[in-house]
């Protein structure tokens, strides 16, 4: 008989989350396998566990995964666990799952607290479909030509951030997306938990202000299904900024470009209300 591998959520922030069954597995398996052992052995400790500990991380995951799931073919049961939330979610996880799997050892789910499910619901933005796209590339090149190709996805995009990374990853969605509905979610489950909504831009801006501390969630809205193609005319808010930009020099195609951009509209019929505002 072969051991399992029981993939367990963790809490991220509020340890009351963590919950019966997990607190259970813990106490039940041979070995706990752990992205960090230090973070790990103090949430054991608080439970009152004690169990040997692997360390399990991104740069020893493939090496270490053998030997691994040689303990699962002796006998022994192991929990997979992360730093927080769900292993294999934007954290170590998939090579073990899959050798597991490969060797023929059950892998068991033990679900619970996640970042993206703990988000989603209270973003505001629709979740009846959604894409998830982990942590964005660090590399400000590499993170643009991403979100340029995901400028077109109608499904509500989520992804995480580092709070360093924050102010620049929004700027660069802003120029990807334009001024679409969006949320950022900080310290979830904490006793500093904050969630704040808002078009794209605004929160673009008032990122700057967040403390840029732990991970952050960020949900944005799908593209549009049809963008429209006509602007009214007896926009004013928007034809006073399309002649406050040509005064100051802009050129009408100039002027065009940026406020499509900048408000998620559709390029040719800004054009065109910049043009009928010079005729008129």
């Amino acid at each position: 008989m072969t051991g399992i591998l029981y993939v367990v959520a963790t809490p991220i922030g509020n340890l009351e989350d963590l919950t019966a069954r997990a607190r259970a597995t813990l106490a039940a398996v041979d070995l706990v396998a752990a992205e960090d052992t230090r973070r790990t052995g103090r949430l054991l400790a608080h439970l009152g566990i004690r169990k040997p500990l692997r360390s399990y991380y991104d740069a020893v995951e493939a090496a270490r995964a053998p030997a691994l799931v040689a303990e699962l073919a002796a006998g022994r049961s192991i929990a997979l666990v992360s730093d927080a939330g769900t292993p294999g979610i934007a954290d170590p996880g998939y090579r073990l799952i899959r050798a597991a799997i490969a060797a023929g050892a059950p892998v068991v789910p033990v679900p619970g607290p996640s970042a993206l499910t703990a988000f989603l619901p209270v973003s505001g933005l629709p979740t009846d479909r959604f894409t998830f796209e982990g942590f964005l590339p660090a590399r400000a090149a590499e993170r643009r030509r991403r979100l340029t190709a995901l400028a077109a996805e109608p499904r509500t995009l989520v992804c995480f951030e580092t709070g360093p990374r924050l102010v620049a990853a929004l700027a660069d969605m802003v120029a990807a997306f334009g001024a679409r509905p969006a949320a950022i979610g900080r310290e979830l489950t904490k006793l500093h938990e904050e969630i704040v909504r808002g078009d794209l831009a605004a929160l673009a801006v008032r990122a700057k202000t967040l403390v840029a501390k732990g991970e952050f969630v960020i949900g944005v809205a799908g593209a549009p299904a049809s963008e429209p193609d006509r602007i009214d005319v007896d926009d004013t808010a928007l034809a006073d900024e399309v002649r406050r930009r040509r005064a100051a020099g802009a050129s009408v195609r100039d002027v065009a470009a940026a406020l499509a951009r900048e408000r998620g509209l559709n390029r040719r019929a800004v054009y065109r209300l910049v043009l009928a505002l010079e005729r008129a």
